[in-house]
């Protein structure tokens, strides 16, 4: 707790330029540099469709949390958004890979996956952060499970993780987290972005 962020060393201005608004945005709204699980499911919830985002939220703060302590600070935080924005695709699924995981005991049941994929469901029709998925959790869990448990011994290790998402577009859009939905940002208020009329104020 409390180290200095090192900013990973990637070339471009566009990756620089959109990391930095990522720290800025964190700063804005976690001035002491530590955010709580309370604290992050809402800015999370307020920016995406309430409480029906509190399950994935929950989900994505303990992945963020590596040491466990129950509090991201801006370390943690800055190595995921950098990770997740312009990490190779096996970090983004090494990463992902936590985040299923739900007990770290390097291994995913598919009582684990379903509870991220029900969650995700949730929260993402809702808040159209993906394009609709005519697969029900279950259904997408069932086929995530068929392609990637090779041995069929009911769990999916680390390994047979990243190699299925890897020879599979669909596992891989499906596993991968969106850097979007790790941002922690309050939406501007509808009541102070129009005037007294409805419509934008001007000037």
């Amino acid at each position: 707790m409390g180290q200095a962020a090192t900013l990973p060393c990637r070339r471009g201005e566009s990756y620089v330029t959109e990391l930095y608004e990522w720290f800025r945005k964190f700063i804005n709204e976690c001035p002491s540099g530590l955010i709580t699980l309370h604290e992050f499911q809402r800015h999370f919830c307020d920016g995406t469709v309430g409480s029906e985002s509190a399950e994935y939220a929950e989900q994505i703060f303990r992945t963020l949390d590596n040491n466990g302590d129950g509090v991201v600070d801006f370390r943690e935080y800055v190595v995921a958004i950098s990770m997740l924005i312009e990490g190779s695709a096996v970090e983004k699924l090494c990463w992902s890979f936590k985040l299923y995981d739900k007990d770290r005991d390097g291994a995913i049941t598919k009582g684990e996956m379903l509870e991220i994929m029900q969650a995700v469901s949730k929260m993402s029709v809702a808040a159209a952060l993906t394009k609709p998925n005519p697969l029900t959790a279950e259904e997408c869990t069932n086929r995530i499970f068929v392609r990637l448990d090779k041995d069929n011994n009911a769990i999916i290790t680390l390994e047979e993780f990243i190699e299925g998402a890897l020879d599979d577009d669909w596992i891989r859009e499906m596993l991968e987290c969106d850097p979007s939905t790790v941002k922690v940002e309050r939406p501007l208020r509808r009541d102070s972005a129009l005037g007294t009329d409805g419509e934008p104020e001007v000037g």
